[in-house]
């Protein structure tokens, strides 16, 4: 088996749909399977799963586990040589799984791929950056990585166009759609089921590093991510999740005052966020960031 695609599942019903479909209908040339998780959607998804795709191997949780540890048991029952997790709100738009397989097996075994992310109007999607050390979390939370020369700064998020034109090496990808070979996986671990969700594709690519796997961004497919296809409805938790997802990579691999300099970072940043959204009249964005300032 060369790959074995993990979907999590949490009332996407519609998205899922859409993703499986364009599984099997671009990807050829593979040996493959799909696992998908499902959390304990209430919206039919599992049983249009089992009418319509019936070759997909479905595992049903009876509560919402997260998107961390619903991967973590796809990845215990996969097969394949390669685990590819995909988000149920991304689709194929040509033989991504197969680009993605033969990308893998030509450059040196030890290297963690992830494609090119398309929004739905096709243009880039930011899904790549650098670990969130003092500097990057300052040039975050201050904007300055925003600047036209930012992305020479090794920003957190790299949200630069020029920079997804190109084949380089990051050091973390979004788990929205990411490709990690079995024994990697086995040397570094699974996700961390610290974290229920937002902030685990960092630290996973922190552990993947040090065990000495290259990350490498590859333009060579591109996937189109819709983005928070479950949580249309609560953005806050987004930022929420992120926040808490620094703080936690902090807690776990840095020093007690590098934690004390970051959080005094983030909350500047979000004040700032507070002070500008409120500005502008962007009341629920100003208010998320009140939130997220009480978890810096």
């Amino acid at each position: 088996m060369d790959l074995s695609v993990i979907i999590v599942n949490w009332n996407t019903k519609k998205l899922l749909d859409d993703c499986l479909s364009s599984i099997y209908k671009f990807t050829r040339g593979i040996k493959f399977e799909v696992i998908v998780m499902d959390n304990a959607s209430e919206d039919g998804s599992t049983q249009m799963v089992e009418k319509k795709f019936p070759q997909v191997k479905l595992i049903k949780n009876k509560d919402n586990i997260g998107f961390t540890k619903a991967n973590n048991q796809g990845i215990k029952v996969a097969k394949g040589d390669s685990i590819f997790l995909l988000n149920s709100d991304t689709y194929l738009i040509e033989n991504s799984l197969k680009k993605l397989v033969e990308k893998s097996q030509t450059e040196n075994p030890k290297v963690v791929l992830a494609p090119l992310l398309l929004n739905e109007n096709r243009s880039i999607q930011q899904s790549v950056g650098f670990f969130p050390n003092l500097p990057q979390i300052f040039f975050w939370m201050s904007f300055i990585d925003d600047l036209p020369f930012g992305q020479f700064l090794k920003p957190y998020h790299e949200d630069h166009d020029t920079f997804y034109q190109k084949e380089q090496e990051v050091d973390w990808a979004t788990g929205a759609a990411i490709l990690v070979p079995k024994e990697a996986i086995k040397k570094a671990g699974p996700l961390d089921e610290k974290i229920f969700m937002y902030g685990e594709d960092v630290e996973w690519c922190y552990r993947l590093k040090k065990f000495g796997y290259k990350m490498l961004f590859s333009p060579t497919t591109k996937i189109v991510h819709i983005g928070r296809g479950s949580s249309k409805k609560i953005p806050t938790r987004a930022f929420i999740g992120e926040y808490q997802g620094v703080k936690y990579f902090y807690q776990k691999y840095k020093s007690f005052l590098a934690l004390q300099i970051a959080r005094i970072f983030l909350k500047i940043g979000a004040l700032l966020r507070v002070v500008i959204f409120s500005i502008l009249g962007r009341k629920e964005l100003a208010q998320s960031y009140v939130e997220a300032f009480k978890v810096a």
